[in-house]
């Protein structure tokens, strides 16, 4: 499994480096990888359907219980079977669909990419290494969904996309080493065996909102869903394989994934079904007035993911078969659906549904990989999408809460739903071509084999449900620990409630598309209640915010060293000063006064009159006249405390400054005072404080008691270990040497940063 999931990676990073050396092969080589991928899983289905699973681990980080644990189950490897199988189709629609493109080879990278995070995600058994996956994903999605990087709204898409999926990666992480914290360990299996009840815990309502935001984000439920149309600016291909079948199922897959662990309270449930069932309702009636037909896919898709989550929140046995089906279900509908309309759209220039239609004759495949697309996406039999339809109805009609509510709700998604799919699939072949469509030409066979394969599988699924429930379907449900004995898949149930009420839908969808056509009128209607879509709130934040961000940002960042210098000096006296009266426990010695020198009383006076002289002086070579007899005053008070060595570098760095400082303010323009006596009395009130703290330290640090330890250590091993008897020097040189590269480092950088100024010369505009 491991080479499964690094398969793409290393894919990836052979089209980036010798992809454009290869045009017109790495189409089909690409190809080759989703390919043999994808049969590999499909040899493991009879292993793993009468199976628990496999499981294999390889140490990354063994110390902090990271792994790169892969398990592969039931949910799992239906997964992997719609990455790599979707993914196959994508790969070689890709290559005729984007023939001739500059890029090409980054695209094929980006997908590779995409796919290795996919399958890392979905077979991981690691917390965290399940979030690394995740994050790729968002990251590789990032670059798909921007490739067309001269576009303004491409570019804008990206970031949005990145924004929302990488705001719940953060929630993910966070969950992720919570449980891993609360149950010991980051393995998912070891914690589904773990028999803990994270119900109970204290936990427990943390994890919910951590996982519930990664999974909404991930799967863009409402109130995040609006990156998904947005992120249809992404080529075809992209849409086809992030945004149907795979990454935008990432947070259903995560919800499946942690049910059994996490599922069980009221608030789960109830969560779910109330996200869920709101998005499904909200999104599908958007799609009734959208006129892009990549846009209609994009809401019917955020549906479907409504759909899945409110099925996850219902949490019954039957529930967790019909989304097992589901899943399936919609990546084979939708992906057909999104590939006809790149077919569509390649062969008119054109995706708006009110301009499209009688293309029937001309397209014929296309048109009727449309119809089976539609087919299944509607419900309609014999799809497999009829079977997954009645699953729903028969869940909501034995659901323990509020079973007509829910039922209400499915039934007008998939009637909404069903409309949208047949204005996709079916209408743009319906009735007689216009001529503003011009000549138009039917695509290879690489891009309309595709979509009608998938159609022909939902088709195949529907009418022999024995293919895949045992070796499939069943297995997913067995994965999160439900029985799956008296489950069973078939087209016919006799005449009952529920085929009576799949009658009403197919017959009321059927309805809504003969009556309502979308349009720009419809369009321009829901658009005036833009100001109360979420991303609208959203920006608006976002846009209040950054103003908000940037007020605070020229404040502190004002470009005035001498403010800078002020809010450090504020902070630390604000810190320190806090600090030293809570703790301050030394009692000063006046005594010990008494035992100063003339010379020393001298010294310090000398100091005072020339710090005095310095802040008041309106010259900059008597600041620095003044700053040098401040530096030799405290040369001398070593040379008094018996520190020569000390007193002898002091003078050296004190005559260094002076010269560099005279040499630099030389240049400079006349002094200009640009404070007012306000300002200067603050500066001095502050200065003082500042410095009376640092009193209290040093006169604190010489009361206190020390351990000599250090000081022995040095001592001792200074010249058996370095070969010097000057343990300062050593110090510097040998224990501390790394330090005192880095520092001298620095200094050599602010040596070329005075000298690029000393050499600098304006010309006179610029002076």
């Amino acid at each position: 499994m491991l080479l499964a999931v690094l398969s793409g990676f290393i894919a990836s990073g052979i089209w980036a480096i010798t992809g454009n050396h290869l045009k017109g092969k790495v189409e089909y080589l690409a190809s080759l990888v989703p390919v043999g991928l994808f049969v590999y899983f499909l040899n493991l289905l009879p292993g793993v359907a009468s199976s628990s699973g496999y499981t294999e681990v390889f140490e990354w980080v063994p110390s902090l219980g990271v792994n790169l644990s892969f398990r592969i189950d039931g949910l799992g490897l239906l997964f992997s079977l719609l990455i790599t199988g979707i993914g196959s189709m994508v790969f070689l629609y890709t290559a005729g669909y984007m023939k001739g493109s500059e890029n090409l080879h980054k695209f094929y990278a980006y997908l590779s990419l995409f796919m290795g995070a996919m399958l890392g995600l979905v077979l991981s058994d690691n917390l965290i290494s399940l979030f690394v996956f995740w994050e790729l994903t968002s990251i590789s999605s990032f670059f798909l969904i921007g490739y067309n990087n001269k576009s303004v709204a491409s570019q804008r898409a990206a970031l949005i996309a990145l924004g929302i999926t990488g705001f719940g990666g953060l929630f993910l992480l966070a969950g992720a080493l919570l449980m891993g914290s609360a149950g010991g360990t980051y393995s998912i299996q070891e914690l589904l065996s773990g028999g803990i009840d994270f119900t109970q815990q204290d936990a427990y309502p943390l994890l919910l909102v951590f996982f519930l935001m990664a999974a909404f984000t991930k799967s863009a439920q409402f109130p995040f869903h609006f990156w998904l149309p947005a992120a249809m600016e992404a080529p075809t291909p992209a849409s086809t394989y992030l945004h149907s079948a795979t990454m935008v199922k990432a947070g259903v897959y995560l919800l499946l994934r942690l049910s059994p662990l996490l599922s069980g309270s009221d608030a789960w449930h109830y969560t779910l079904m109330a996200f869920g069932g709101f998005t499904m309702l909200y999104a599908a009636f958007h799609s009734l007035f959208r006129t892009d037909l990549k846009r209609i896919l994009a809401y019917s898709t955020i549906s479907a993911l409504g759909i899945m989550v409110f099925l996850i929140g219902v949490g019954t046995k039957d529930a967790m078969l019909s989304v097992a089906l589901f899943i399936l279900v919609h990546g084979l509908y939708k992906a057909g659906l999104f590939l006809v309309t790149g077919n569509v759209d390649a062969a008119t220039g054109t995706r708006d549904i009110s301009k499209l239609q009688g293309l029937g004759r001309v397209l014929f495949p296309i048109a009727l990989a449309g119809t089976l697309a539609a087919l299944s996406n509607g419900g309609i039999p014999p799809s497999i999408g009829f079977i997954s339809k009645d699953l729903l109805y028969e869940t909501a009609l034995n659901a323990p809460y509020v079973p007509i509510i829910l039922l209400a709700a499915l039934i007008i998604t998939k009637i909404f739903l069903l409309a949208a799919g047949m204005w996709v699939g079916v209408r743009p072949f319906l009735g007689k071509k216009t001529e503003e469509l011009g000549d138009t030409e039917l695509p290879g066979p690489l891009m309309w084999m595709p979509p009608l394969l998938l159609g022909l599988l939902g088709l195949i699924f529907g009418i022999a449900p024995g293919l895949i429930e045992n070796i499939l379907i069943f297995p997913v449900v067995s994965a999160l620990g439900i029985d799956t004995s008296g489950m069973h898949l078939k087209i016919w149930h006799g005449f009952n409630l529920v085929l009576g009420l799949s009658a009403i839908t197919i017959l009321s969808g059927f309805l809504l598309f003969y009556f309502y056509q979308p349009s720009t009128q419809a369009q321009t209607f829901i658009n005036n209640y833009a100001k109360l879509a979420p991303e609208k709130i959203l920006m608006t934040l976002t846009r209040r915010l950054n103003s908000y961000f940037y007020k605070l940002t020229v404040f502190f960042q004002s470009g005035y060293l001498r403010r800078y210098v002020r809010v450090v000096i504020v902070f630390l006296t604000v810190l320190l000063g806090t600090q030293i009266f809570r703790n301050l426990n030394f009692t000063p010695r006046y005594e010990t006064l008494l035992d100063l020198t003339f010379y020393e009383i001298a010294i310090v006076i000398i100091m005072v009159l020339a710090i005095i002289f310095t802040v008041n002086t309106h010259s900059r070579l008597g600041a620095v006249a003044g700053l040098g007899v401040i530096g030799y005053s405290i040369c001398l008070l070593f040379v008094f405390y018996s520190a020569p060595d000390l007193a002898m570098t002091q003078f050296t760095i004190d005559t260094l400054t002076v010269i560099l400082f005279v040499l630099i303010l030389y240049r400079l323009p006349v002094y200009i005072s640009k404070s007012s006596k306000m300002q200067h009395t603050r500066d001095w009130l502050l200065s003082l404080l500042f410095g009376a703290i640092i009193s209290i330290i040093a006169l604190s640090a010489l009361d206190a008691t020390s351990s000599k330890e250090v000081s022995a250590y040095y001592a001792s091993e200074a010249y058996d270990k370095a070969k010097g008897k000057n343990i300062v020097n050593v110090i510097l040189v040998d224990f501390r040497g790394m330090d005192t590269m880095v520092e001298i480092t620095v200094l050599v950088i602010a040596a070329l940063g005075v000298f690029g100024l000393l050499k600098l010369r304006f010309k006179d505009k610029e002076s």
